[in-house]
């Protein structure tokens, strides 16, 4: 029997199954004429015996749409023997969304990147049918494919438009399809359950599956889950339809037990709790029974338009020692991210310091710079949170860690390979908690290295003002002296004030100079190290890479116990090859588990070490905001001093205007001056020769033209002075 089949420019082979569906299978094939690979998809027995409509619908739907981020339709060809048509499509080898969620690394749900790659993929893809005005009804992670590009990027493709039609806002529909888990609670009323109701359906039934799928893809489980699965149908009714607004999952874990209503997304899930914030209220809206409350389409488009559009801003928490995630919206600003910084870690905004590389965050970014502007940041490079009201760190409690199943004492193939799977997907919630606290551990150390270099050039550039206002302080008191000595009754305050200021300016040199000298940054990097030196970085022992080698080792042993599962019987030896698989995947475990409880001390150590070096840090922060705070108001003082000193030169100039008139007027050159004298001394003689005798009043003459020495020596030191003083005044006019 030959497993190959074809058309005239396709051949597949019926043993290489992609998918099955009711009405038909999808298999790998080629191109006849260049070698492509792609996929086929062929019909069965009964799609022929649906209505001829029916089954040209889908060929219908397909030729319509084109959009990447739906499977491209290749060809529609007649399969040979006459077996009707087959459809031919682009090939997806990265497999459906339902497989790549069936994989142990997936357990509980995809990483945040790539939740996010399928939201917007999938509504981009939706947003299309709807254009077109088409519905698809039949949305589940089956029919979404990945198709891995040529670069390595990721696409992510809806697919199966077996159940799509045409479909306008406003028409409804009657017939049935889907699959149960996904259908919207009328459709399940009356798909599963076969109740009579006479109800139609609209082309919201898909947001109720989009929903659905969401929240699948978030945490690896269904929204609504009773006990016992498919078989208990009627609970399952229940949960969905008496749920309250805005619950957005149900579980029952017991038989006829209560259900357990959440409007959150479970711990266990991989998104970021900023994240979760924006998707949450998504879900809410999308699984909502009432009519009138489900969103409509456009809304949802414009949401997950929000929500893709946001700015991711990666932040390192010091006090907590732990990364967390903030997304900010295009035109949203520096307040909002402190809002949403406050609501994760509780620190106000007026004592959030937040660090880019070695600056502060607002020294790269204004306060109105909209958040699409924002420094790009990653988990290994983020911002760093710092609080000025507190210098504790300690480290959040770890949630539990699901523990590693059990091998029981007899050999089963088919529970071997689910409890290997169970062990694998425990082995990759260690090994990221594992790789969390590595980074925490060195986040820590960038932490002391950045802080230090900020600290370092703040502590410069203030030890720079704290020189320049010295200098300053000291030549306006200079001046201030010289002009006191001109005009002491009117400027001695002026310079009682100058020296005041010019000794508080000395002493906040010295005060910066100290501080920069005591806290560079090699002086707190050694408190660090000397903080850090008893345990050593758990990155540094490269416990994540080994984390890392061991969940691979159980994923390889999970795949061989797949294979025994696939052969059903196994020999003697190959059951004893089975046996030792078991034993390795229990011994990698316990290993694996043996990493994280040496991770976590370390980390926590490193916390401790960080926490003795943050009070220092953090003391030299605030000494160094003080001393800033003490230049910038001497210097206000000294910019008064200034002033007051000008007013008081203009007003010893008045004072002194006369006298430096007349001094001008009868300056004269050195030997002038001495003729004069001569020719006073010599009148005076001759009078005294006239007299007989000398009275008092001549010796008052006498003595007046004795001191005619000083008085023009001191008029001569006044006319330098006032040289002095204006010279002074112009240096220090601004």
């Amino acid at each position: 029997m030959s497993f190959l089949r074809g058309s005239e420019n396709y051949v597949w082979c019926t043993t290489s199954v992609l998918g099955k569906g009711a009405t038909g299978a999808v298999f790998q094939g080629v191109n006849k004429n260049n070698g492509e690979p792609v996929a086929v998809k062929t019909f069965n027995q009964l799609s022929h015996m649906r209505p001829h409509d029916v089954q040209m619908r889908e060929f219908e739907v397909l030729k319509k749409v084109k959009h990447e981020n739906i499977v491209k339709l290749l060809a529609i060809e007649e399969e040979q023997e006459g077996r009707g048509k087959v459809i031919v499509m682009e090939l997806c080898t990265g497999g459906s969304l339902f497989n790549i969620l069936d994989d142990p690394e997936n357990t509980y749900g995809l990483q945040e990147n790539e939740f996010l790659l399928v939201l917007e993929h999938l509504t981009a893809g939706m947003k299309h049918l709807r254009d077109n005005n088409l519905v698809h009804r039949d949305l589940k992670p089956g029919n979404i494919m990945k198709f891995i590009n040529e670069d390595g990027t990721t696409t992510y493709k809806l697919t199966d438009f077996g159940a799509a039609r045409e479909l306008q806002e406003e028409e409804q529909f009657i017939s049935l399809y889907g699959t149960e888990e996904y259908l919207h609670p009328d459709m399940y009323e009356r798909a599963v359950l076969r109740k009579p109701v006479g109800k139609s359906f609209g082309a919201t039934v898909d947001l109720w599956s989009i929903g659905v799928t969401l929240y699948h893809v978030a945490t690896g489980q269904l929204p609504f889950r009773p006990y016992g699965g498919r078989r208990n149908k009627e609970t399952m009714f229940f949960i969905t339809t008496k749920k309250a607004s805005g619950v957005i999952s149900g579980t029952q874990t017991t038989d006829n037990g209560p259900i357990d209503w959440s409007r959150e997304l479970p711990s266990h899930c991989q998104l970021s709790v900023g994240l979760r914030k924006l998707v949450t209220p998504l879900l809410a809206g999308l699984l909502e029974v009432d009519p009138h409350r489900i969103w409509n389409f456009e809304r949802f488009f414009s949401e997950v338009q929000t929500v893709t559009s946001t700015k991711p801003i990666h932040i390192f928490h010091v006090n907590k020692a732990a990364s967390i995630k903030v997304f900010l919206k295009p035109e949203e600003k520096y307040e909002h991210l402190q809002t949403y910084v406050c609501e994760q870690t509780s620190v106000v905004p007026e004592a959030q310091i937040l660090l880019y590389q070695e600056r502060l965050l607002l020294a790269e970014v204004a306060a109105a710079t909209p958040g699409k502007k924002y420094p790009d940041t990653t988990a290994e490079e983020p911002l760093l949170l710092f609080n000025k009201n507190n210098n504790n760190v300690s480290m959040a409690p770890e949630p539990d860690v699901p523990k590693f199943p059990v091998f029981p004492n007899i050999v089963s193939v088919e529970n071997d390979a689910s409890q290997a799977k169970t062990a694998c997907s425990v082995g990759h919630v260690v090994r990221r908690r594992v790789e969390a606290l590595c980074a925490s551990a060195v986040l820590c150390a960038r932490c002391v290295s950045r802080w230090g270099a900020l600290l370092d050039s703040r502590l410069q550039r203030v030890d720079a003002r704290a020189s320049a206002l010295a200098a300053r302080a000291h030549c306006l008191a200079q001046a201030a002296r010289a002009l006191a000595l001109a005009a002491p009754a009117t400027c001695s305050p002026v310079a009682a004030t100058g020296a005041l200021l010019a000794a508080e300016c000395d002493a906040l040199h010295a005060s910066a100079a100290a501080l920069r000298t005591r806290h560079s940054p090699d002086a707190l990097r050694a408190e660090w190290d000397a903080a850090a030196a008893h345990e050593p970085c758990p990155s540094e022992l490269r416990l994540h890479l080994k984390a890392k080698t061991l969940v691979e080792r159980l994923r390889d042993s999970w795949q061989h116990l797949v294979r025994d599962r696939a052969t059903r019987s196994l020999t003697y030896n190959d059951e004893q090859f089975h046996v030792l698989e078991r034993i390795t995947v229990a011994e990698t475990g316990r290993r694996v588990r043996a990493l994280l409880q040496r991770a976590a001390p370390l980390a926590s150590a490193r916390a401790d070490a960080i926490a003795d070096w943050y009070k220092v840090a953090q003391t030299v922060f605030l000494q160094t905001q003080i001393l800033d705070k003490d230049v910038s108001g001497a210097e206000l003082r000294l910019a008064a001093l200034s002033a007051r000193l000008q007013d008081a030169e203009r007003e010893a100039q008045a004072a002194l205007g006369g006298a430096h008139l007349a001094s001008s007027k009868n300056e004269t050159t050195d030997k002038e001056k001495e003729k004069e004298k001569k020719n006073v001394k010599e009148e005076c003689q001759k009078r005294q020769e006239k007299r007989e005798g000398v009275s008092a009043g001549g010796a008052g003459v006498r003595a007046l033209l004795h001191a005619q020495d000083d008085i023009a020596a001191g008029l001569a030191s006044n006319r330098a002075l006032l040289a002095r003083l204006v010279h002074a005044a112009h240096a220090l006019r601004p």
